[in-house]
């Protein structure tokens, strides 16, 4: 890449110090200097303490230099280091760093101009965990990921079970490098910056937060039928011992898998959409013979079901078992009649999701991740000719040059020093010692977006004060378990309305609001974009100065064959190799368990394009088009294994339903009270277990019969026992938690606090939700700034509740919007109920 390309980048001029090991802290400095930031990565003498090739992808665009921090000299060469710095990234437990001489938090008294980010695995105010070896699978494990993986290994009677996707570190990475630039843009205004935490357990959390939130009373409508199937054999006392294959026949139609000719698995997932499921009928051939026998499609689904003129509705999520079972059989048969490469073709030019399963190793040579820039190629100076995952997020205007991101190198500390001073330090403000404000205070956003992924963008920037209007069609093209189930979560803190844009007054409404506004999210294909007239030239003509925001499934940096193909988070695990590696096989893929999987992170992601926009805008007054996708995501979520390169090793890593860890010093053992636990050591620990009371041996002991041994160990003491053992030898280990216990303990009633105050884990109880029910869920916690207020957020009001002000406030009089709402062309509801049942 050339200094010019690269002086094009948002964040170009931003200096980068990263102490970061492992995942987290390296993946942030590493999407900063893809971003364009000069990034200098501090390693200690003995190399890095993680040896994964992973490390060439998140070293790139850095200088490396070695420095040891327990030496006079080594401190001092790093304190000059930082004070160059904007940002510093560290991801050890808390208080590690300071106590070796680097208090970042002291340093911002004389320089409060700096930001400072801090990714431990537990908070700082965890008083029963901050100090423990927070490895991946210690907080996975401790956060319920490994317990709560799905209904699928419920049904099998696999709990817990082990996931190799690092998710904890995926959505540390995100929350922490918006964080960074959330700060960044408004140190432009205020001359501050931040000390930031993100611990990694709280980060998890809200990774997960469409799983752990409790409705109580929650409407038998909504429930699918391997829930229903778990209630039955819990309350017969029945075993959770059903097959893979009869799994199958529990699963929605228009959300699982099926055979191809060629004996790949297609995957399908079209539930929930006015329109995806009919075009998926239709296609198949199927549509009107189904119609025949008596499938419906209800005009308005928002009805109690009670009032439907049947007990089935297409385009509803999910389907009774007797259309389910009718529907899927017929889709079975044809489905066998084309290969998955030819259903991929229809589905995406027919305009309905659906992705064929691929191994990673196949999406890593795949025609459309390569030429839409999803997989870039880089000459690693260990490696040699590298695949590794492209840009994450980055700005329409710039974003060629981040396709070719300079190897990882090594150089002094002088180099450093000199690359850092290259860049002139900012003109900032005078630091203001007002009330504390959020970084985004006075930034207006029109959320345009459905599901998840970009919805959740939008709820994240609420809580640092962004002003939000979401804006939803006046009838809705999704079944309210999409729209009110989810929207429970990521409409929190937005005004709603709902308004028929393409009617004439509908646009001359949505004008009005474009013109209003400083950033417009919407997650929708190149296609819809311009249709919609938000492309470049049609926003121009409407707000020159609005940065807009784009997020899709299959977009990258460039245009590829199945860019404008539509999709969900479940379509990229299966089109990335998540489903098949979770599944163990082709005849056997699973999807990740949890809801949102990529999605949340992609919503994370988002927020890190519009924060570099709004800062570019603020130092260059250039208005950029910030973008991400769900693909772009995936990389990170398999960063341990997403990369290629001749000679590397086979493609064995984790996988299937079976797999329990990585080896036998990283794995779960069940323990004497049927518990579980899991191990979290490595080679470097095994003299540590001498001194953990019924692991003595464990150095001895041959290096194959590690795991009968510990198997056998395990089995004699409880969990809770084991768990103790091993921390106090300081060795990583975790009891596998379960969401409800967490949620059950971490609760409490509303209070208008974020909980950020709460350790690592922290609900709130609203008893007097709009929906009239008592709900239970995470608070907007994971991100803990030391000086912006972070604001708890109020519940989402019912879709709808805010159509009058909107309009109101954007010009409106009452007349017009009688008008509207007569024609249709608004609306204050689609329901009488918030929740219908």
């Amino acid at each position: 890449m050339t200094s010019k390309s690269r002086s094009a980048l948002p964040l170009f001029g931003v200096r980068v110090i990263d102490f970061g090991q492992y995942i987290a802290g390296p993946a942030v400095a590493m999407i900063l200097g893809d971003l364009g930031a000069t990034v200098v990565h501090i390693d200690p003498p003995s190399g890095p303490f993680w040896d994964n090739p992973a490390n060439a992808i998140l070293n790139r665009n850095k200088l490396t230099v070695v420095i040891d921090l327990k030496t006079e000299a080594g401190l001092q060469e790093a304190r000059s280091l930082v004070a160059e710095a904007d940002i510093v990234i560290e991801n050890f437990r808390p208080g590690v760093l300071a106590r070796l001489g680097i208090d970042v938090k002291a340093l911002r008294e004389g320089r409060p101009e700096l930001i400072s980010v801090s990714i431990p695995g537990f908070a700082s105010n965890d008083q029963l965990r901050r100090d423990w070896r927070a490895f991946e699978t210690v907080i996975a494990a401790s956060s319920g990921v490994f317990t709560d993986m799905g209904l699928n290994r419920v049904l099998m009677g696999i709990n817990p079970s082990f996931s190799p996707l690092p998710l904890a570190s995926a959505y540390g990475t995100m929350l922490a490098a918006s964080a960074a630039l959330l700060a960044l843009q408004s140190r432009e205004r205020t001359g501050n910056g931040d000390h930031i935490e993100v611990p990694l357990a709280a980060a998890v959390m809200e990774g997960l937060s469409y799983n752990s939130i409790k409705i109580d009373d929650y409407p038998l409508r909504y429930q699918t039928q391997r829930e229903q199937e778990i209630e039955r054999r819990r309350s017969q006392g029945l075993p959770m011992d059903m097959s893979y294959d009869d799994l199958q026949e529990f699963l929605d139609p228009f959300y699982r898998s099926f055979e191809c000719s060629d004996g790949r698995m297609f995957y399908v997932v079209c539930p929930s959409h006015k329109n995806h499921a009919r075009r998926c009928l239709q296609t198949l051939g199927l549509y009107d013979e189904l119609l025949a026998e008596g499938l419906r499609e209800e005009e308005d689904t928002y009805l109690p079901v009670s009032e439907w003129s049947s007990d089935v509705s297409l385009g509803v999520y999910p389907l009774p078992k007797f259309w389910a079972d009718k529907v899927a059989g017929r889709m079975k048969a044809v489905f066998l009649t084309k290969t998955a490469a030819e259903w991929e073709y229809v589905f995406g030019e027919g305009l309905f999701p659906g992705a064929p399963q691929r191994w990673l190793k196949e999406w890593l040579a795949d025609e459309h991740a390569k030429t839409a820039g999803l997989m870039i190629e880089v000459d690693d100076p260990a490696f040699g000719r590298m695949t590794q995952p492209g840009p994450i997020v980055w700005l329409n205007e710039s974003a060629q040059a981040m396709l070719t991101p300079a190897p990882r190198a090594w150089g002094s500390v002088a180099e450093a020093l000199a690359r850092l001073r290259s860049t002139k330090a900012p003109q900032l403000p005078a630091p203001t010692l007002d009330t504390p404000s959020g970084w985004l205070d006075g930034i207006k956003v029109l959320d345009l977006c459905n599901v998840i992924a970009g919805p959740h963008s939008v709820a994240y920037l609420a809580r640092f004060g962004a002003e939000v209007i979401k804006i939803d069609p006046a009838k809705p093209f999704y079944d309210c378990w999409n729209t009110v189930i989810f929207g429970m979560s990521h409409m929190r803190g937005k005004k709603s309305a709902l308004l028929n844009v393409s009617s004439p007054d509908g646009r001359l409404a949505f004008e009005r609001l474009v013109k209003s506004v400083d950033v417009i999210v919407w997650n929708a294909t190149d296609r819809q974009v311009n249709a919609m007239g938000l492309d470049l030239d049609g926003l121009k003509a409407l707000n020159p100065q609005a940065i807009f925001c784009q997020l899709d499934c299959f977009g990258g940096v460039c245009t590829g064959p199945r860019t404008n193909y539509l999709g969900y988070d479940d379509l990229v695990q299966a089109a990335t190799g998540i489903m098949l590696r979770f599944g163990g096989s082709m005849q056997t893929p699973e999807e990740h368990a949890h809801v949102g999987t990529i999605d949340v992170m992609c919503g994370f992601g988002a927020a890190v394009g519009i924060a570099s926009a709004l800062y570019q805008k603020s130092t260059t007054g250039v208005v950029g088009r910030p973008r991400t996708s769900l693909s772009a995501l995936s990389g990170l979520a398999q960063i341990p294994f997403c990369y290629d390169y001749d000679g590397r090793p086979p493609f064995d890593e984790p996988a299937g339903r079976e797999t329990k860890g990585f080896n036998a010093l990283s794995r779960i053992y069940e323990t004497l009270d049927e518990g579980s636990i899991v191990l979290a050591a490595s080679e470097a620990d095994l003299s540590r277990f001498a001194n953990v009371t019924g692991l003595n041996d464990l150095p001895s002991i041959p290096l194959s019969d590690r795991e009968a041994y510990l198997t056998k160990a395990f089995a004699t003491a409880s969990a809770e026992s084991w768990q103790k053992r091993l921390i106090d030898a300081d060795i990583g280990a975790a009891l596998c938690e379960n969401l409800e216990s967490i949620r059950s303990r971490s609760a409490r009633v509303a209070d208008g606090t974020p909980g950020t105050d709460r350790g690592s884990y922290s609900f709130s109880i609203f008893p007097d939700h709009p929906s009239g029910h008592v709900v239970t869920q995470l608070d907007p916690f994971a991100v803990r700034p030391s000086l912006a207020r972070v604001n708890s957020l109020l519940p989402a009001e019912k879709y709808g509740a805010s159509t009058i002000h909107v309009l109101t406030e954007h010009g409106c009089d009452a007349e017009e919007i009688e008008s509207m709402i007569v024609s249709g062309t608004a609306s204050i509801s689609w329901s009488r109920k918030y929740l219908p049942s």
